[in-house]
C-alpha cells in the first residue's frame, strides 16, 4: 500500500515540476520579447523615423507588453483569476470608451 501511495505522490510531484518548468519557459520568452520590443521602440525613436509611423507602433508595442505583463507575470491566465481579469478588462473598456467619447465631443 505504501508503494502505491509513494508512486502516486511522486507522479504528482513530477507533473507539478513539469507545469512549473513550462510556466518558467513562457515567462522567459515573454520577458525576452518585452526587452526586444523595448529595443525596437528605442531604435525607432533614435533613428528619427516619421512620427506618423512611430506613434502607432509604440502604442501597439506598449499594449502587447501590458498583455504580457498581465498574463504571464501577474498570472491572469491561471485558474481562479477570471473575476479579477474580467473586472480589469471591463475597466479598460470603460476608460477607452470614455476617452473616445470625450475626444469625439471635443473634435466635433
Amino acid at each position: 500500500m505504501t508503494d502505491h501511495t509513494d508512486s502516486t505522490s511522486k507522479h504528482k510531484i513530477d507533473i507539478h515540476k513539469k507545469e512549473h518548468k513550462e510556466e518558467m519557459i513562457h515567462q522567459v520568452i515573454s520577458f525576452t520579447l518585452m526587452i526586444l520590443f523595448t529595443f525596437i521602440a528605442f531604435g525607432m525613436v533614435i533613428l528619427e523615423i516619421s512620427s506618423y509611423f512611430v506613434k502607432p507602433v509604440l502604442i501597439l508595442l506598449a499594449v502587447v507588453q501590458v498583455v504580457f505583463q498581465l498574463y504571464y507575470f501577474m498570472h491572469m491566465k491561471n485558474k481562479g483569476h477570471t473575476m479579477p481579469a474580467m473586472m480589469m478588462f471591463s475597466g479598460i473598456a470603460v476608460a477607452i470608451l470614455t476617452i473616445i467619447t470625450f475626444t469625439t465631443i471635443i473634435w466635433w
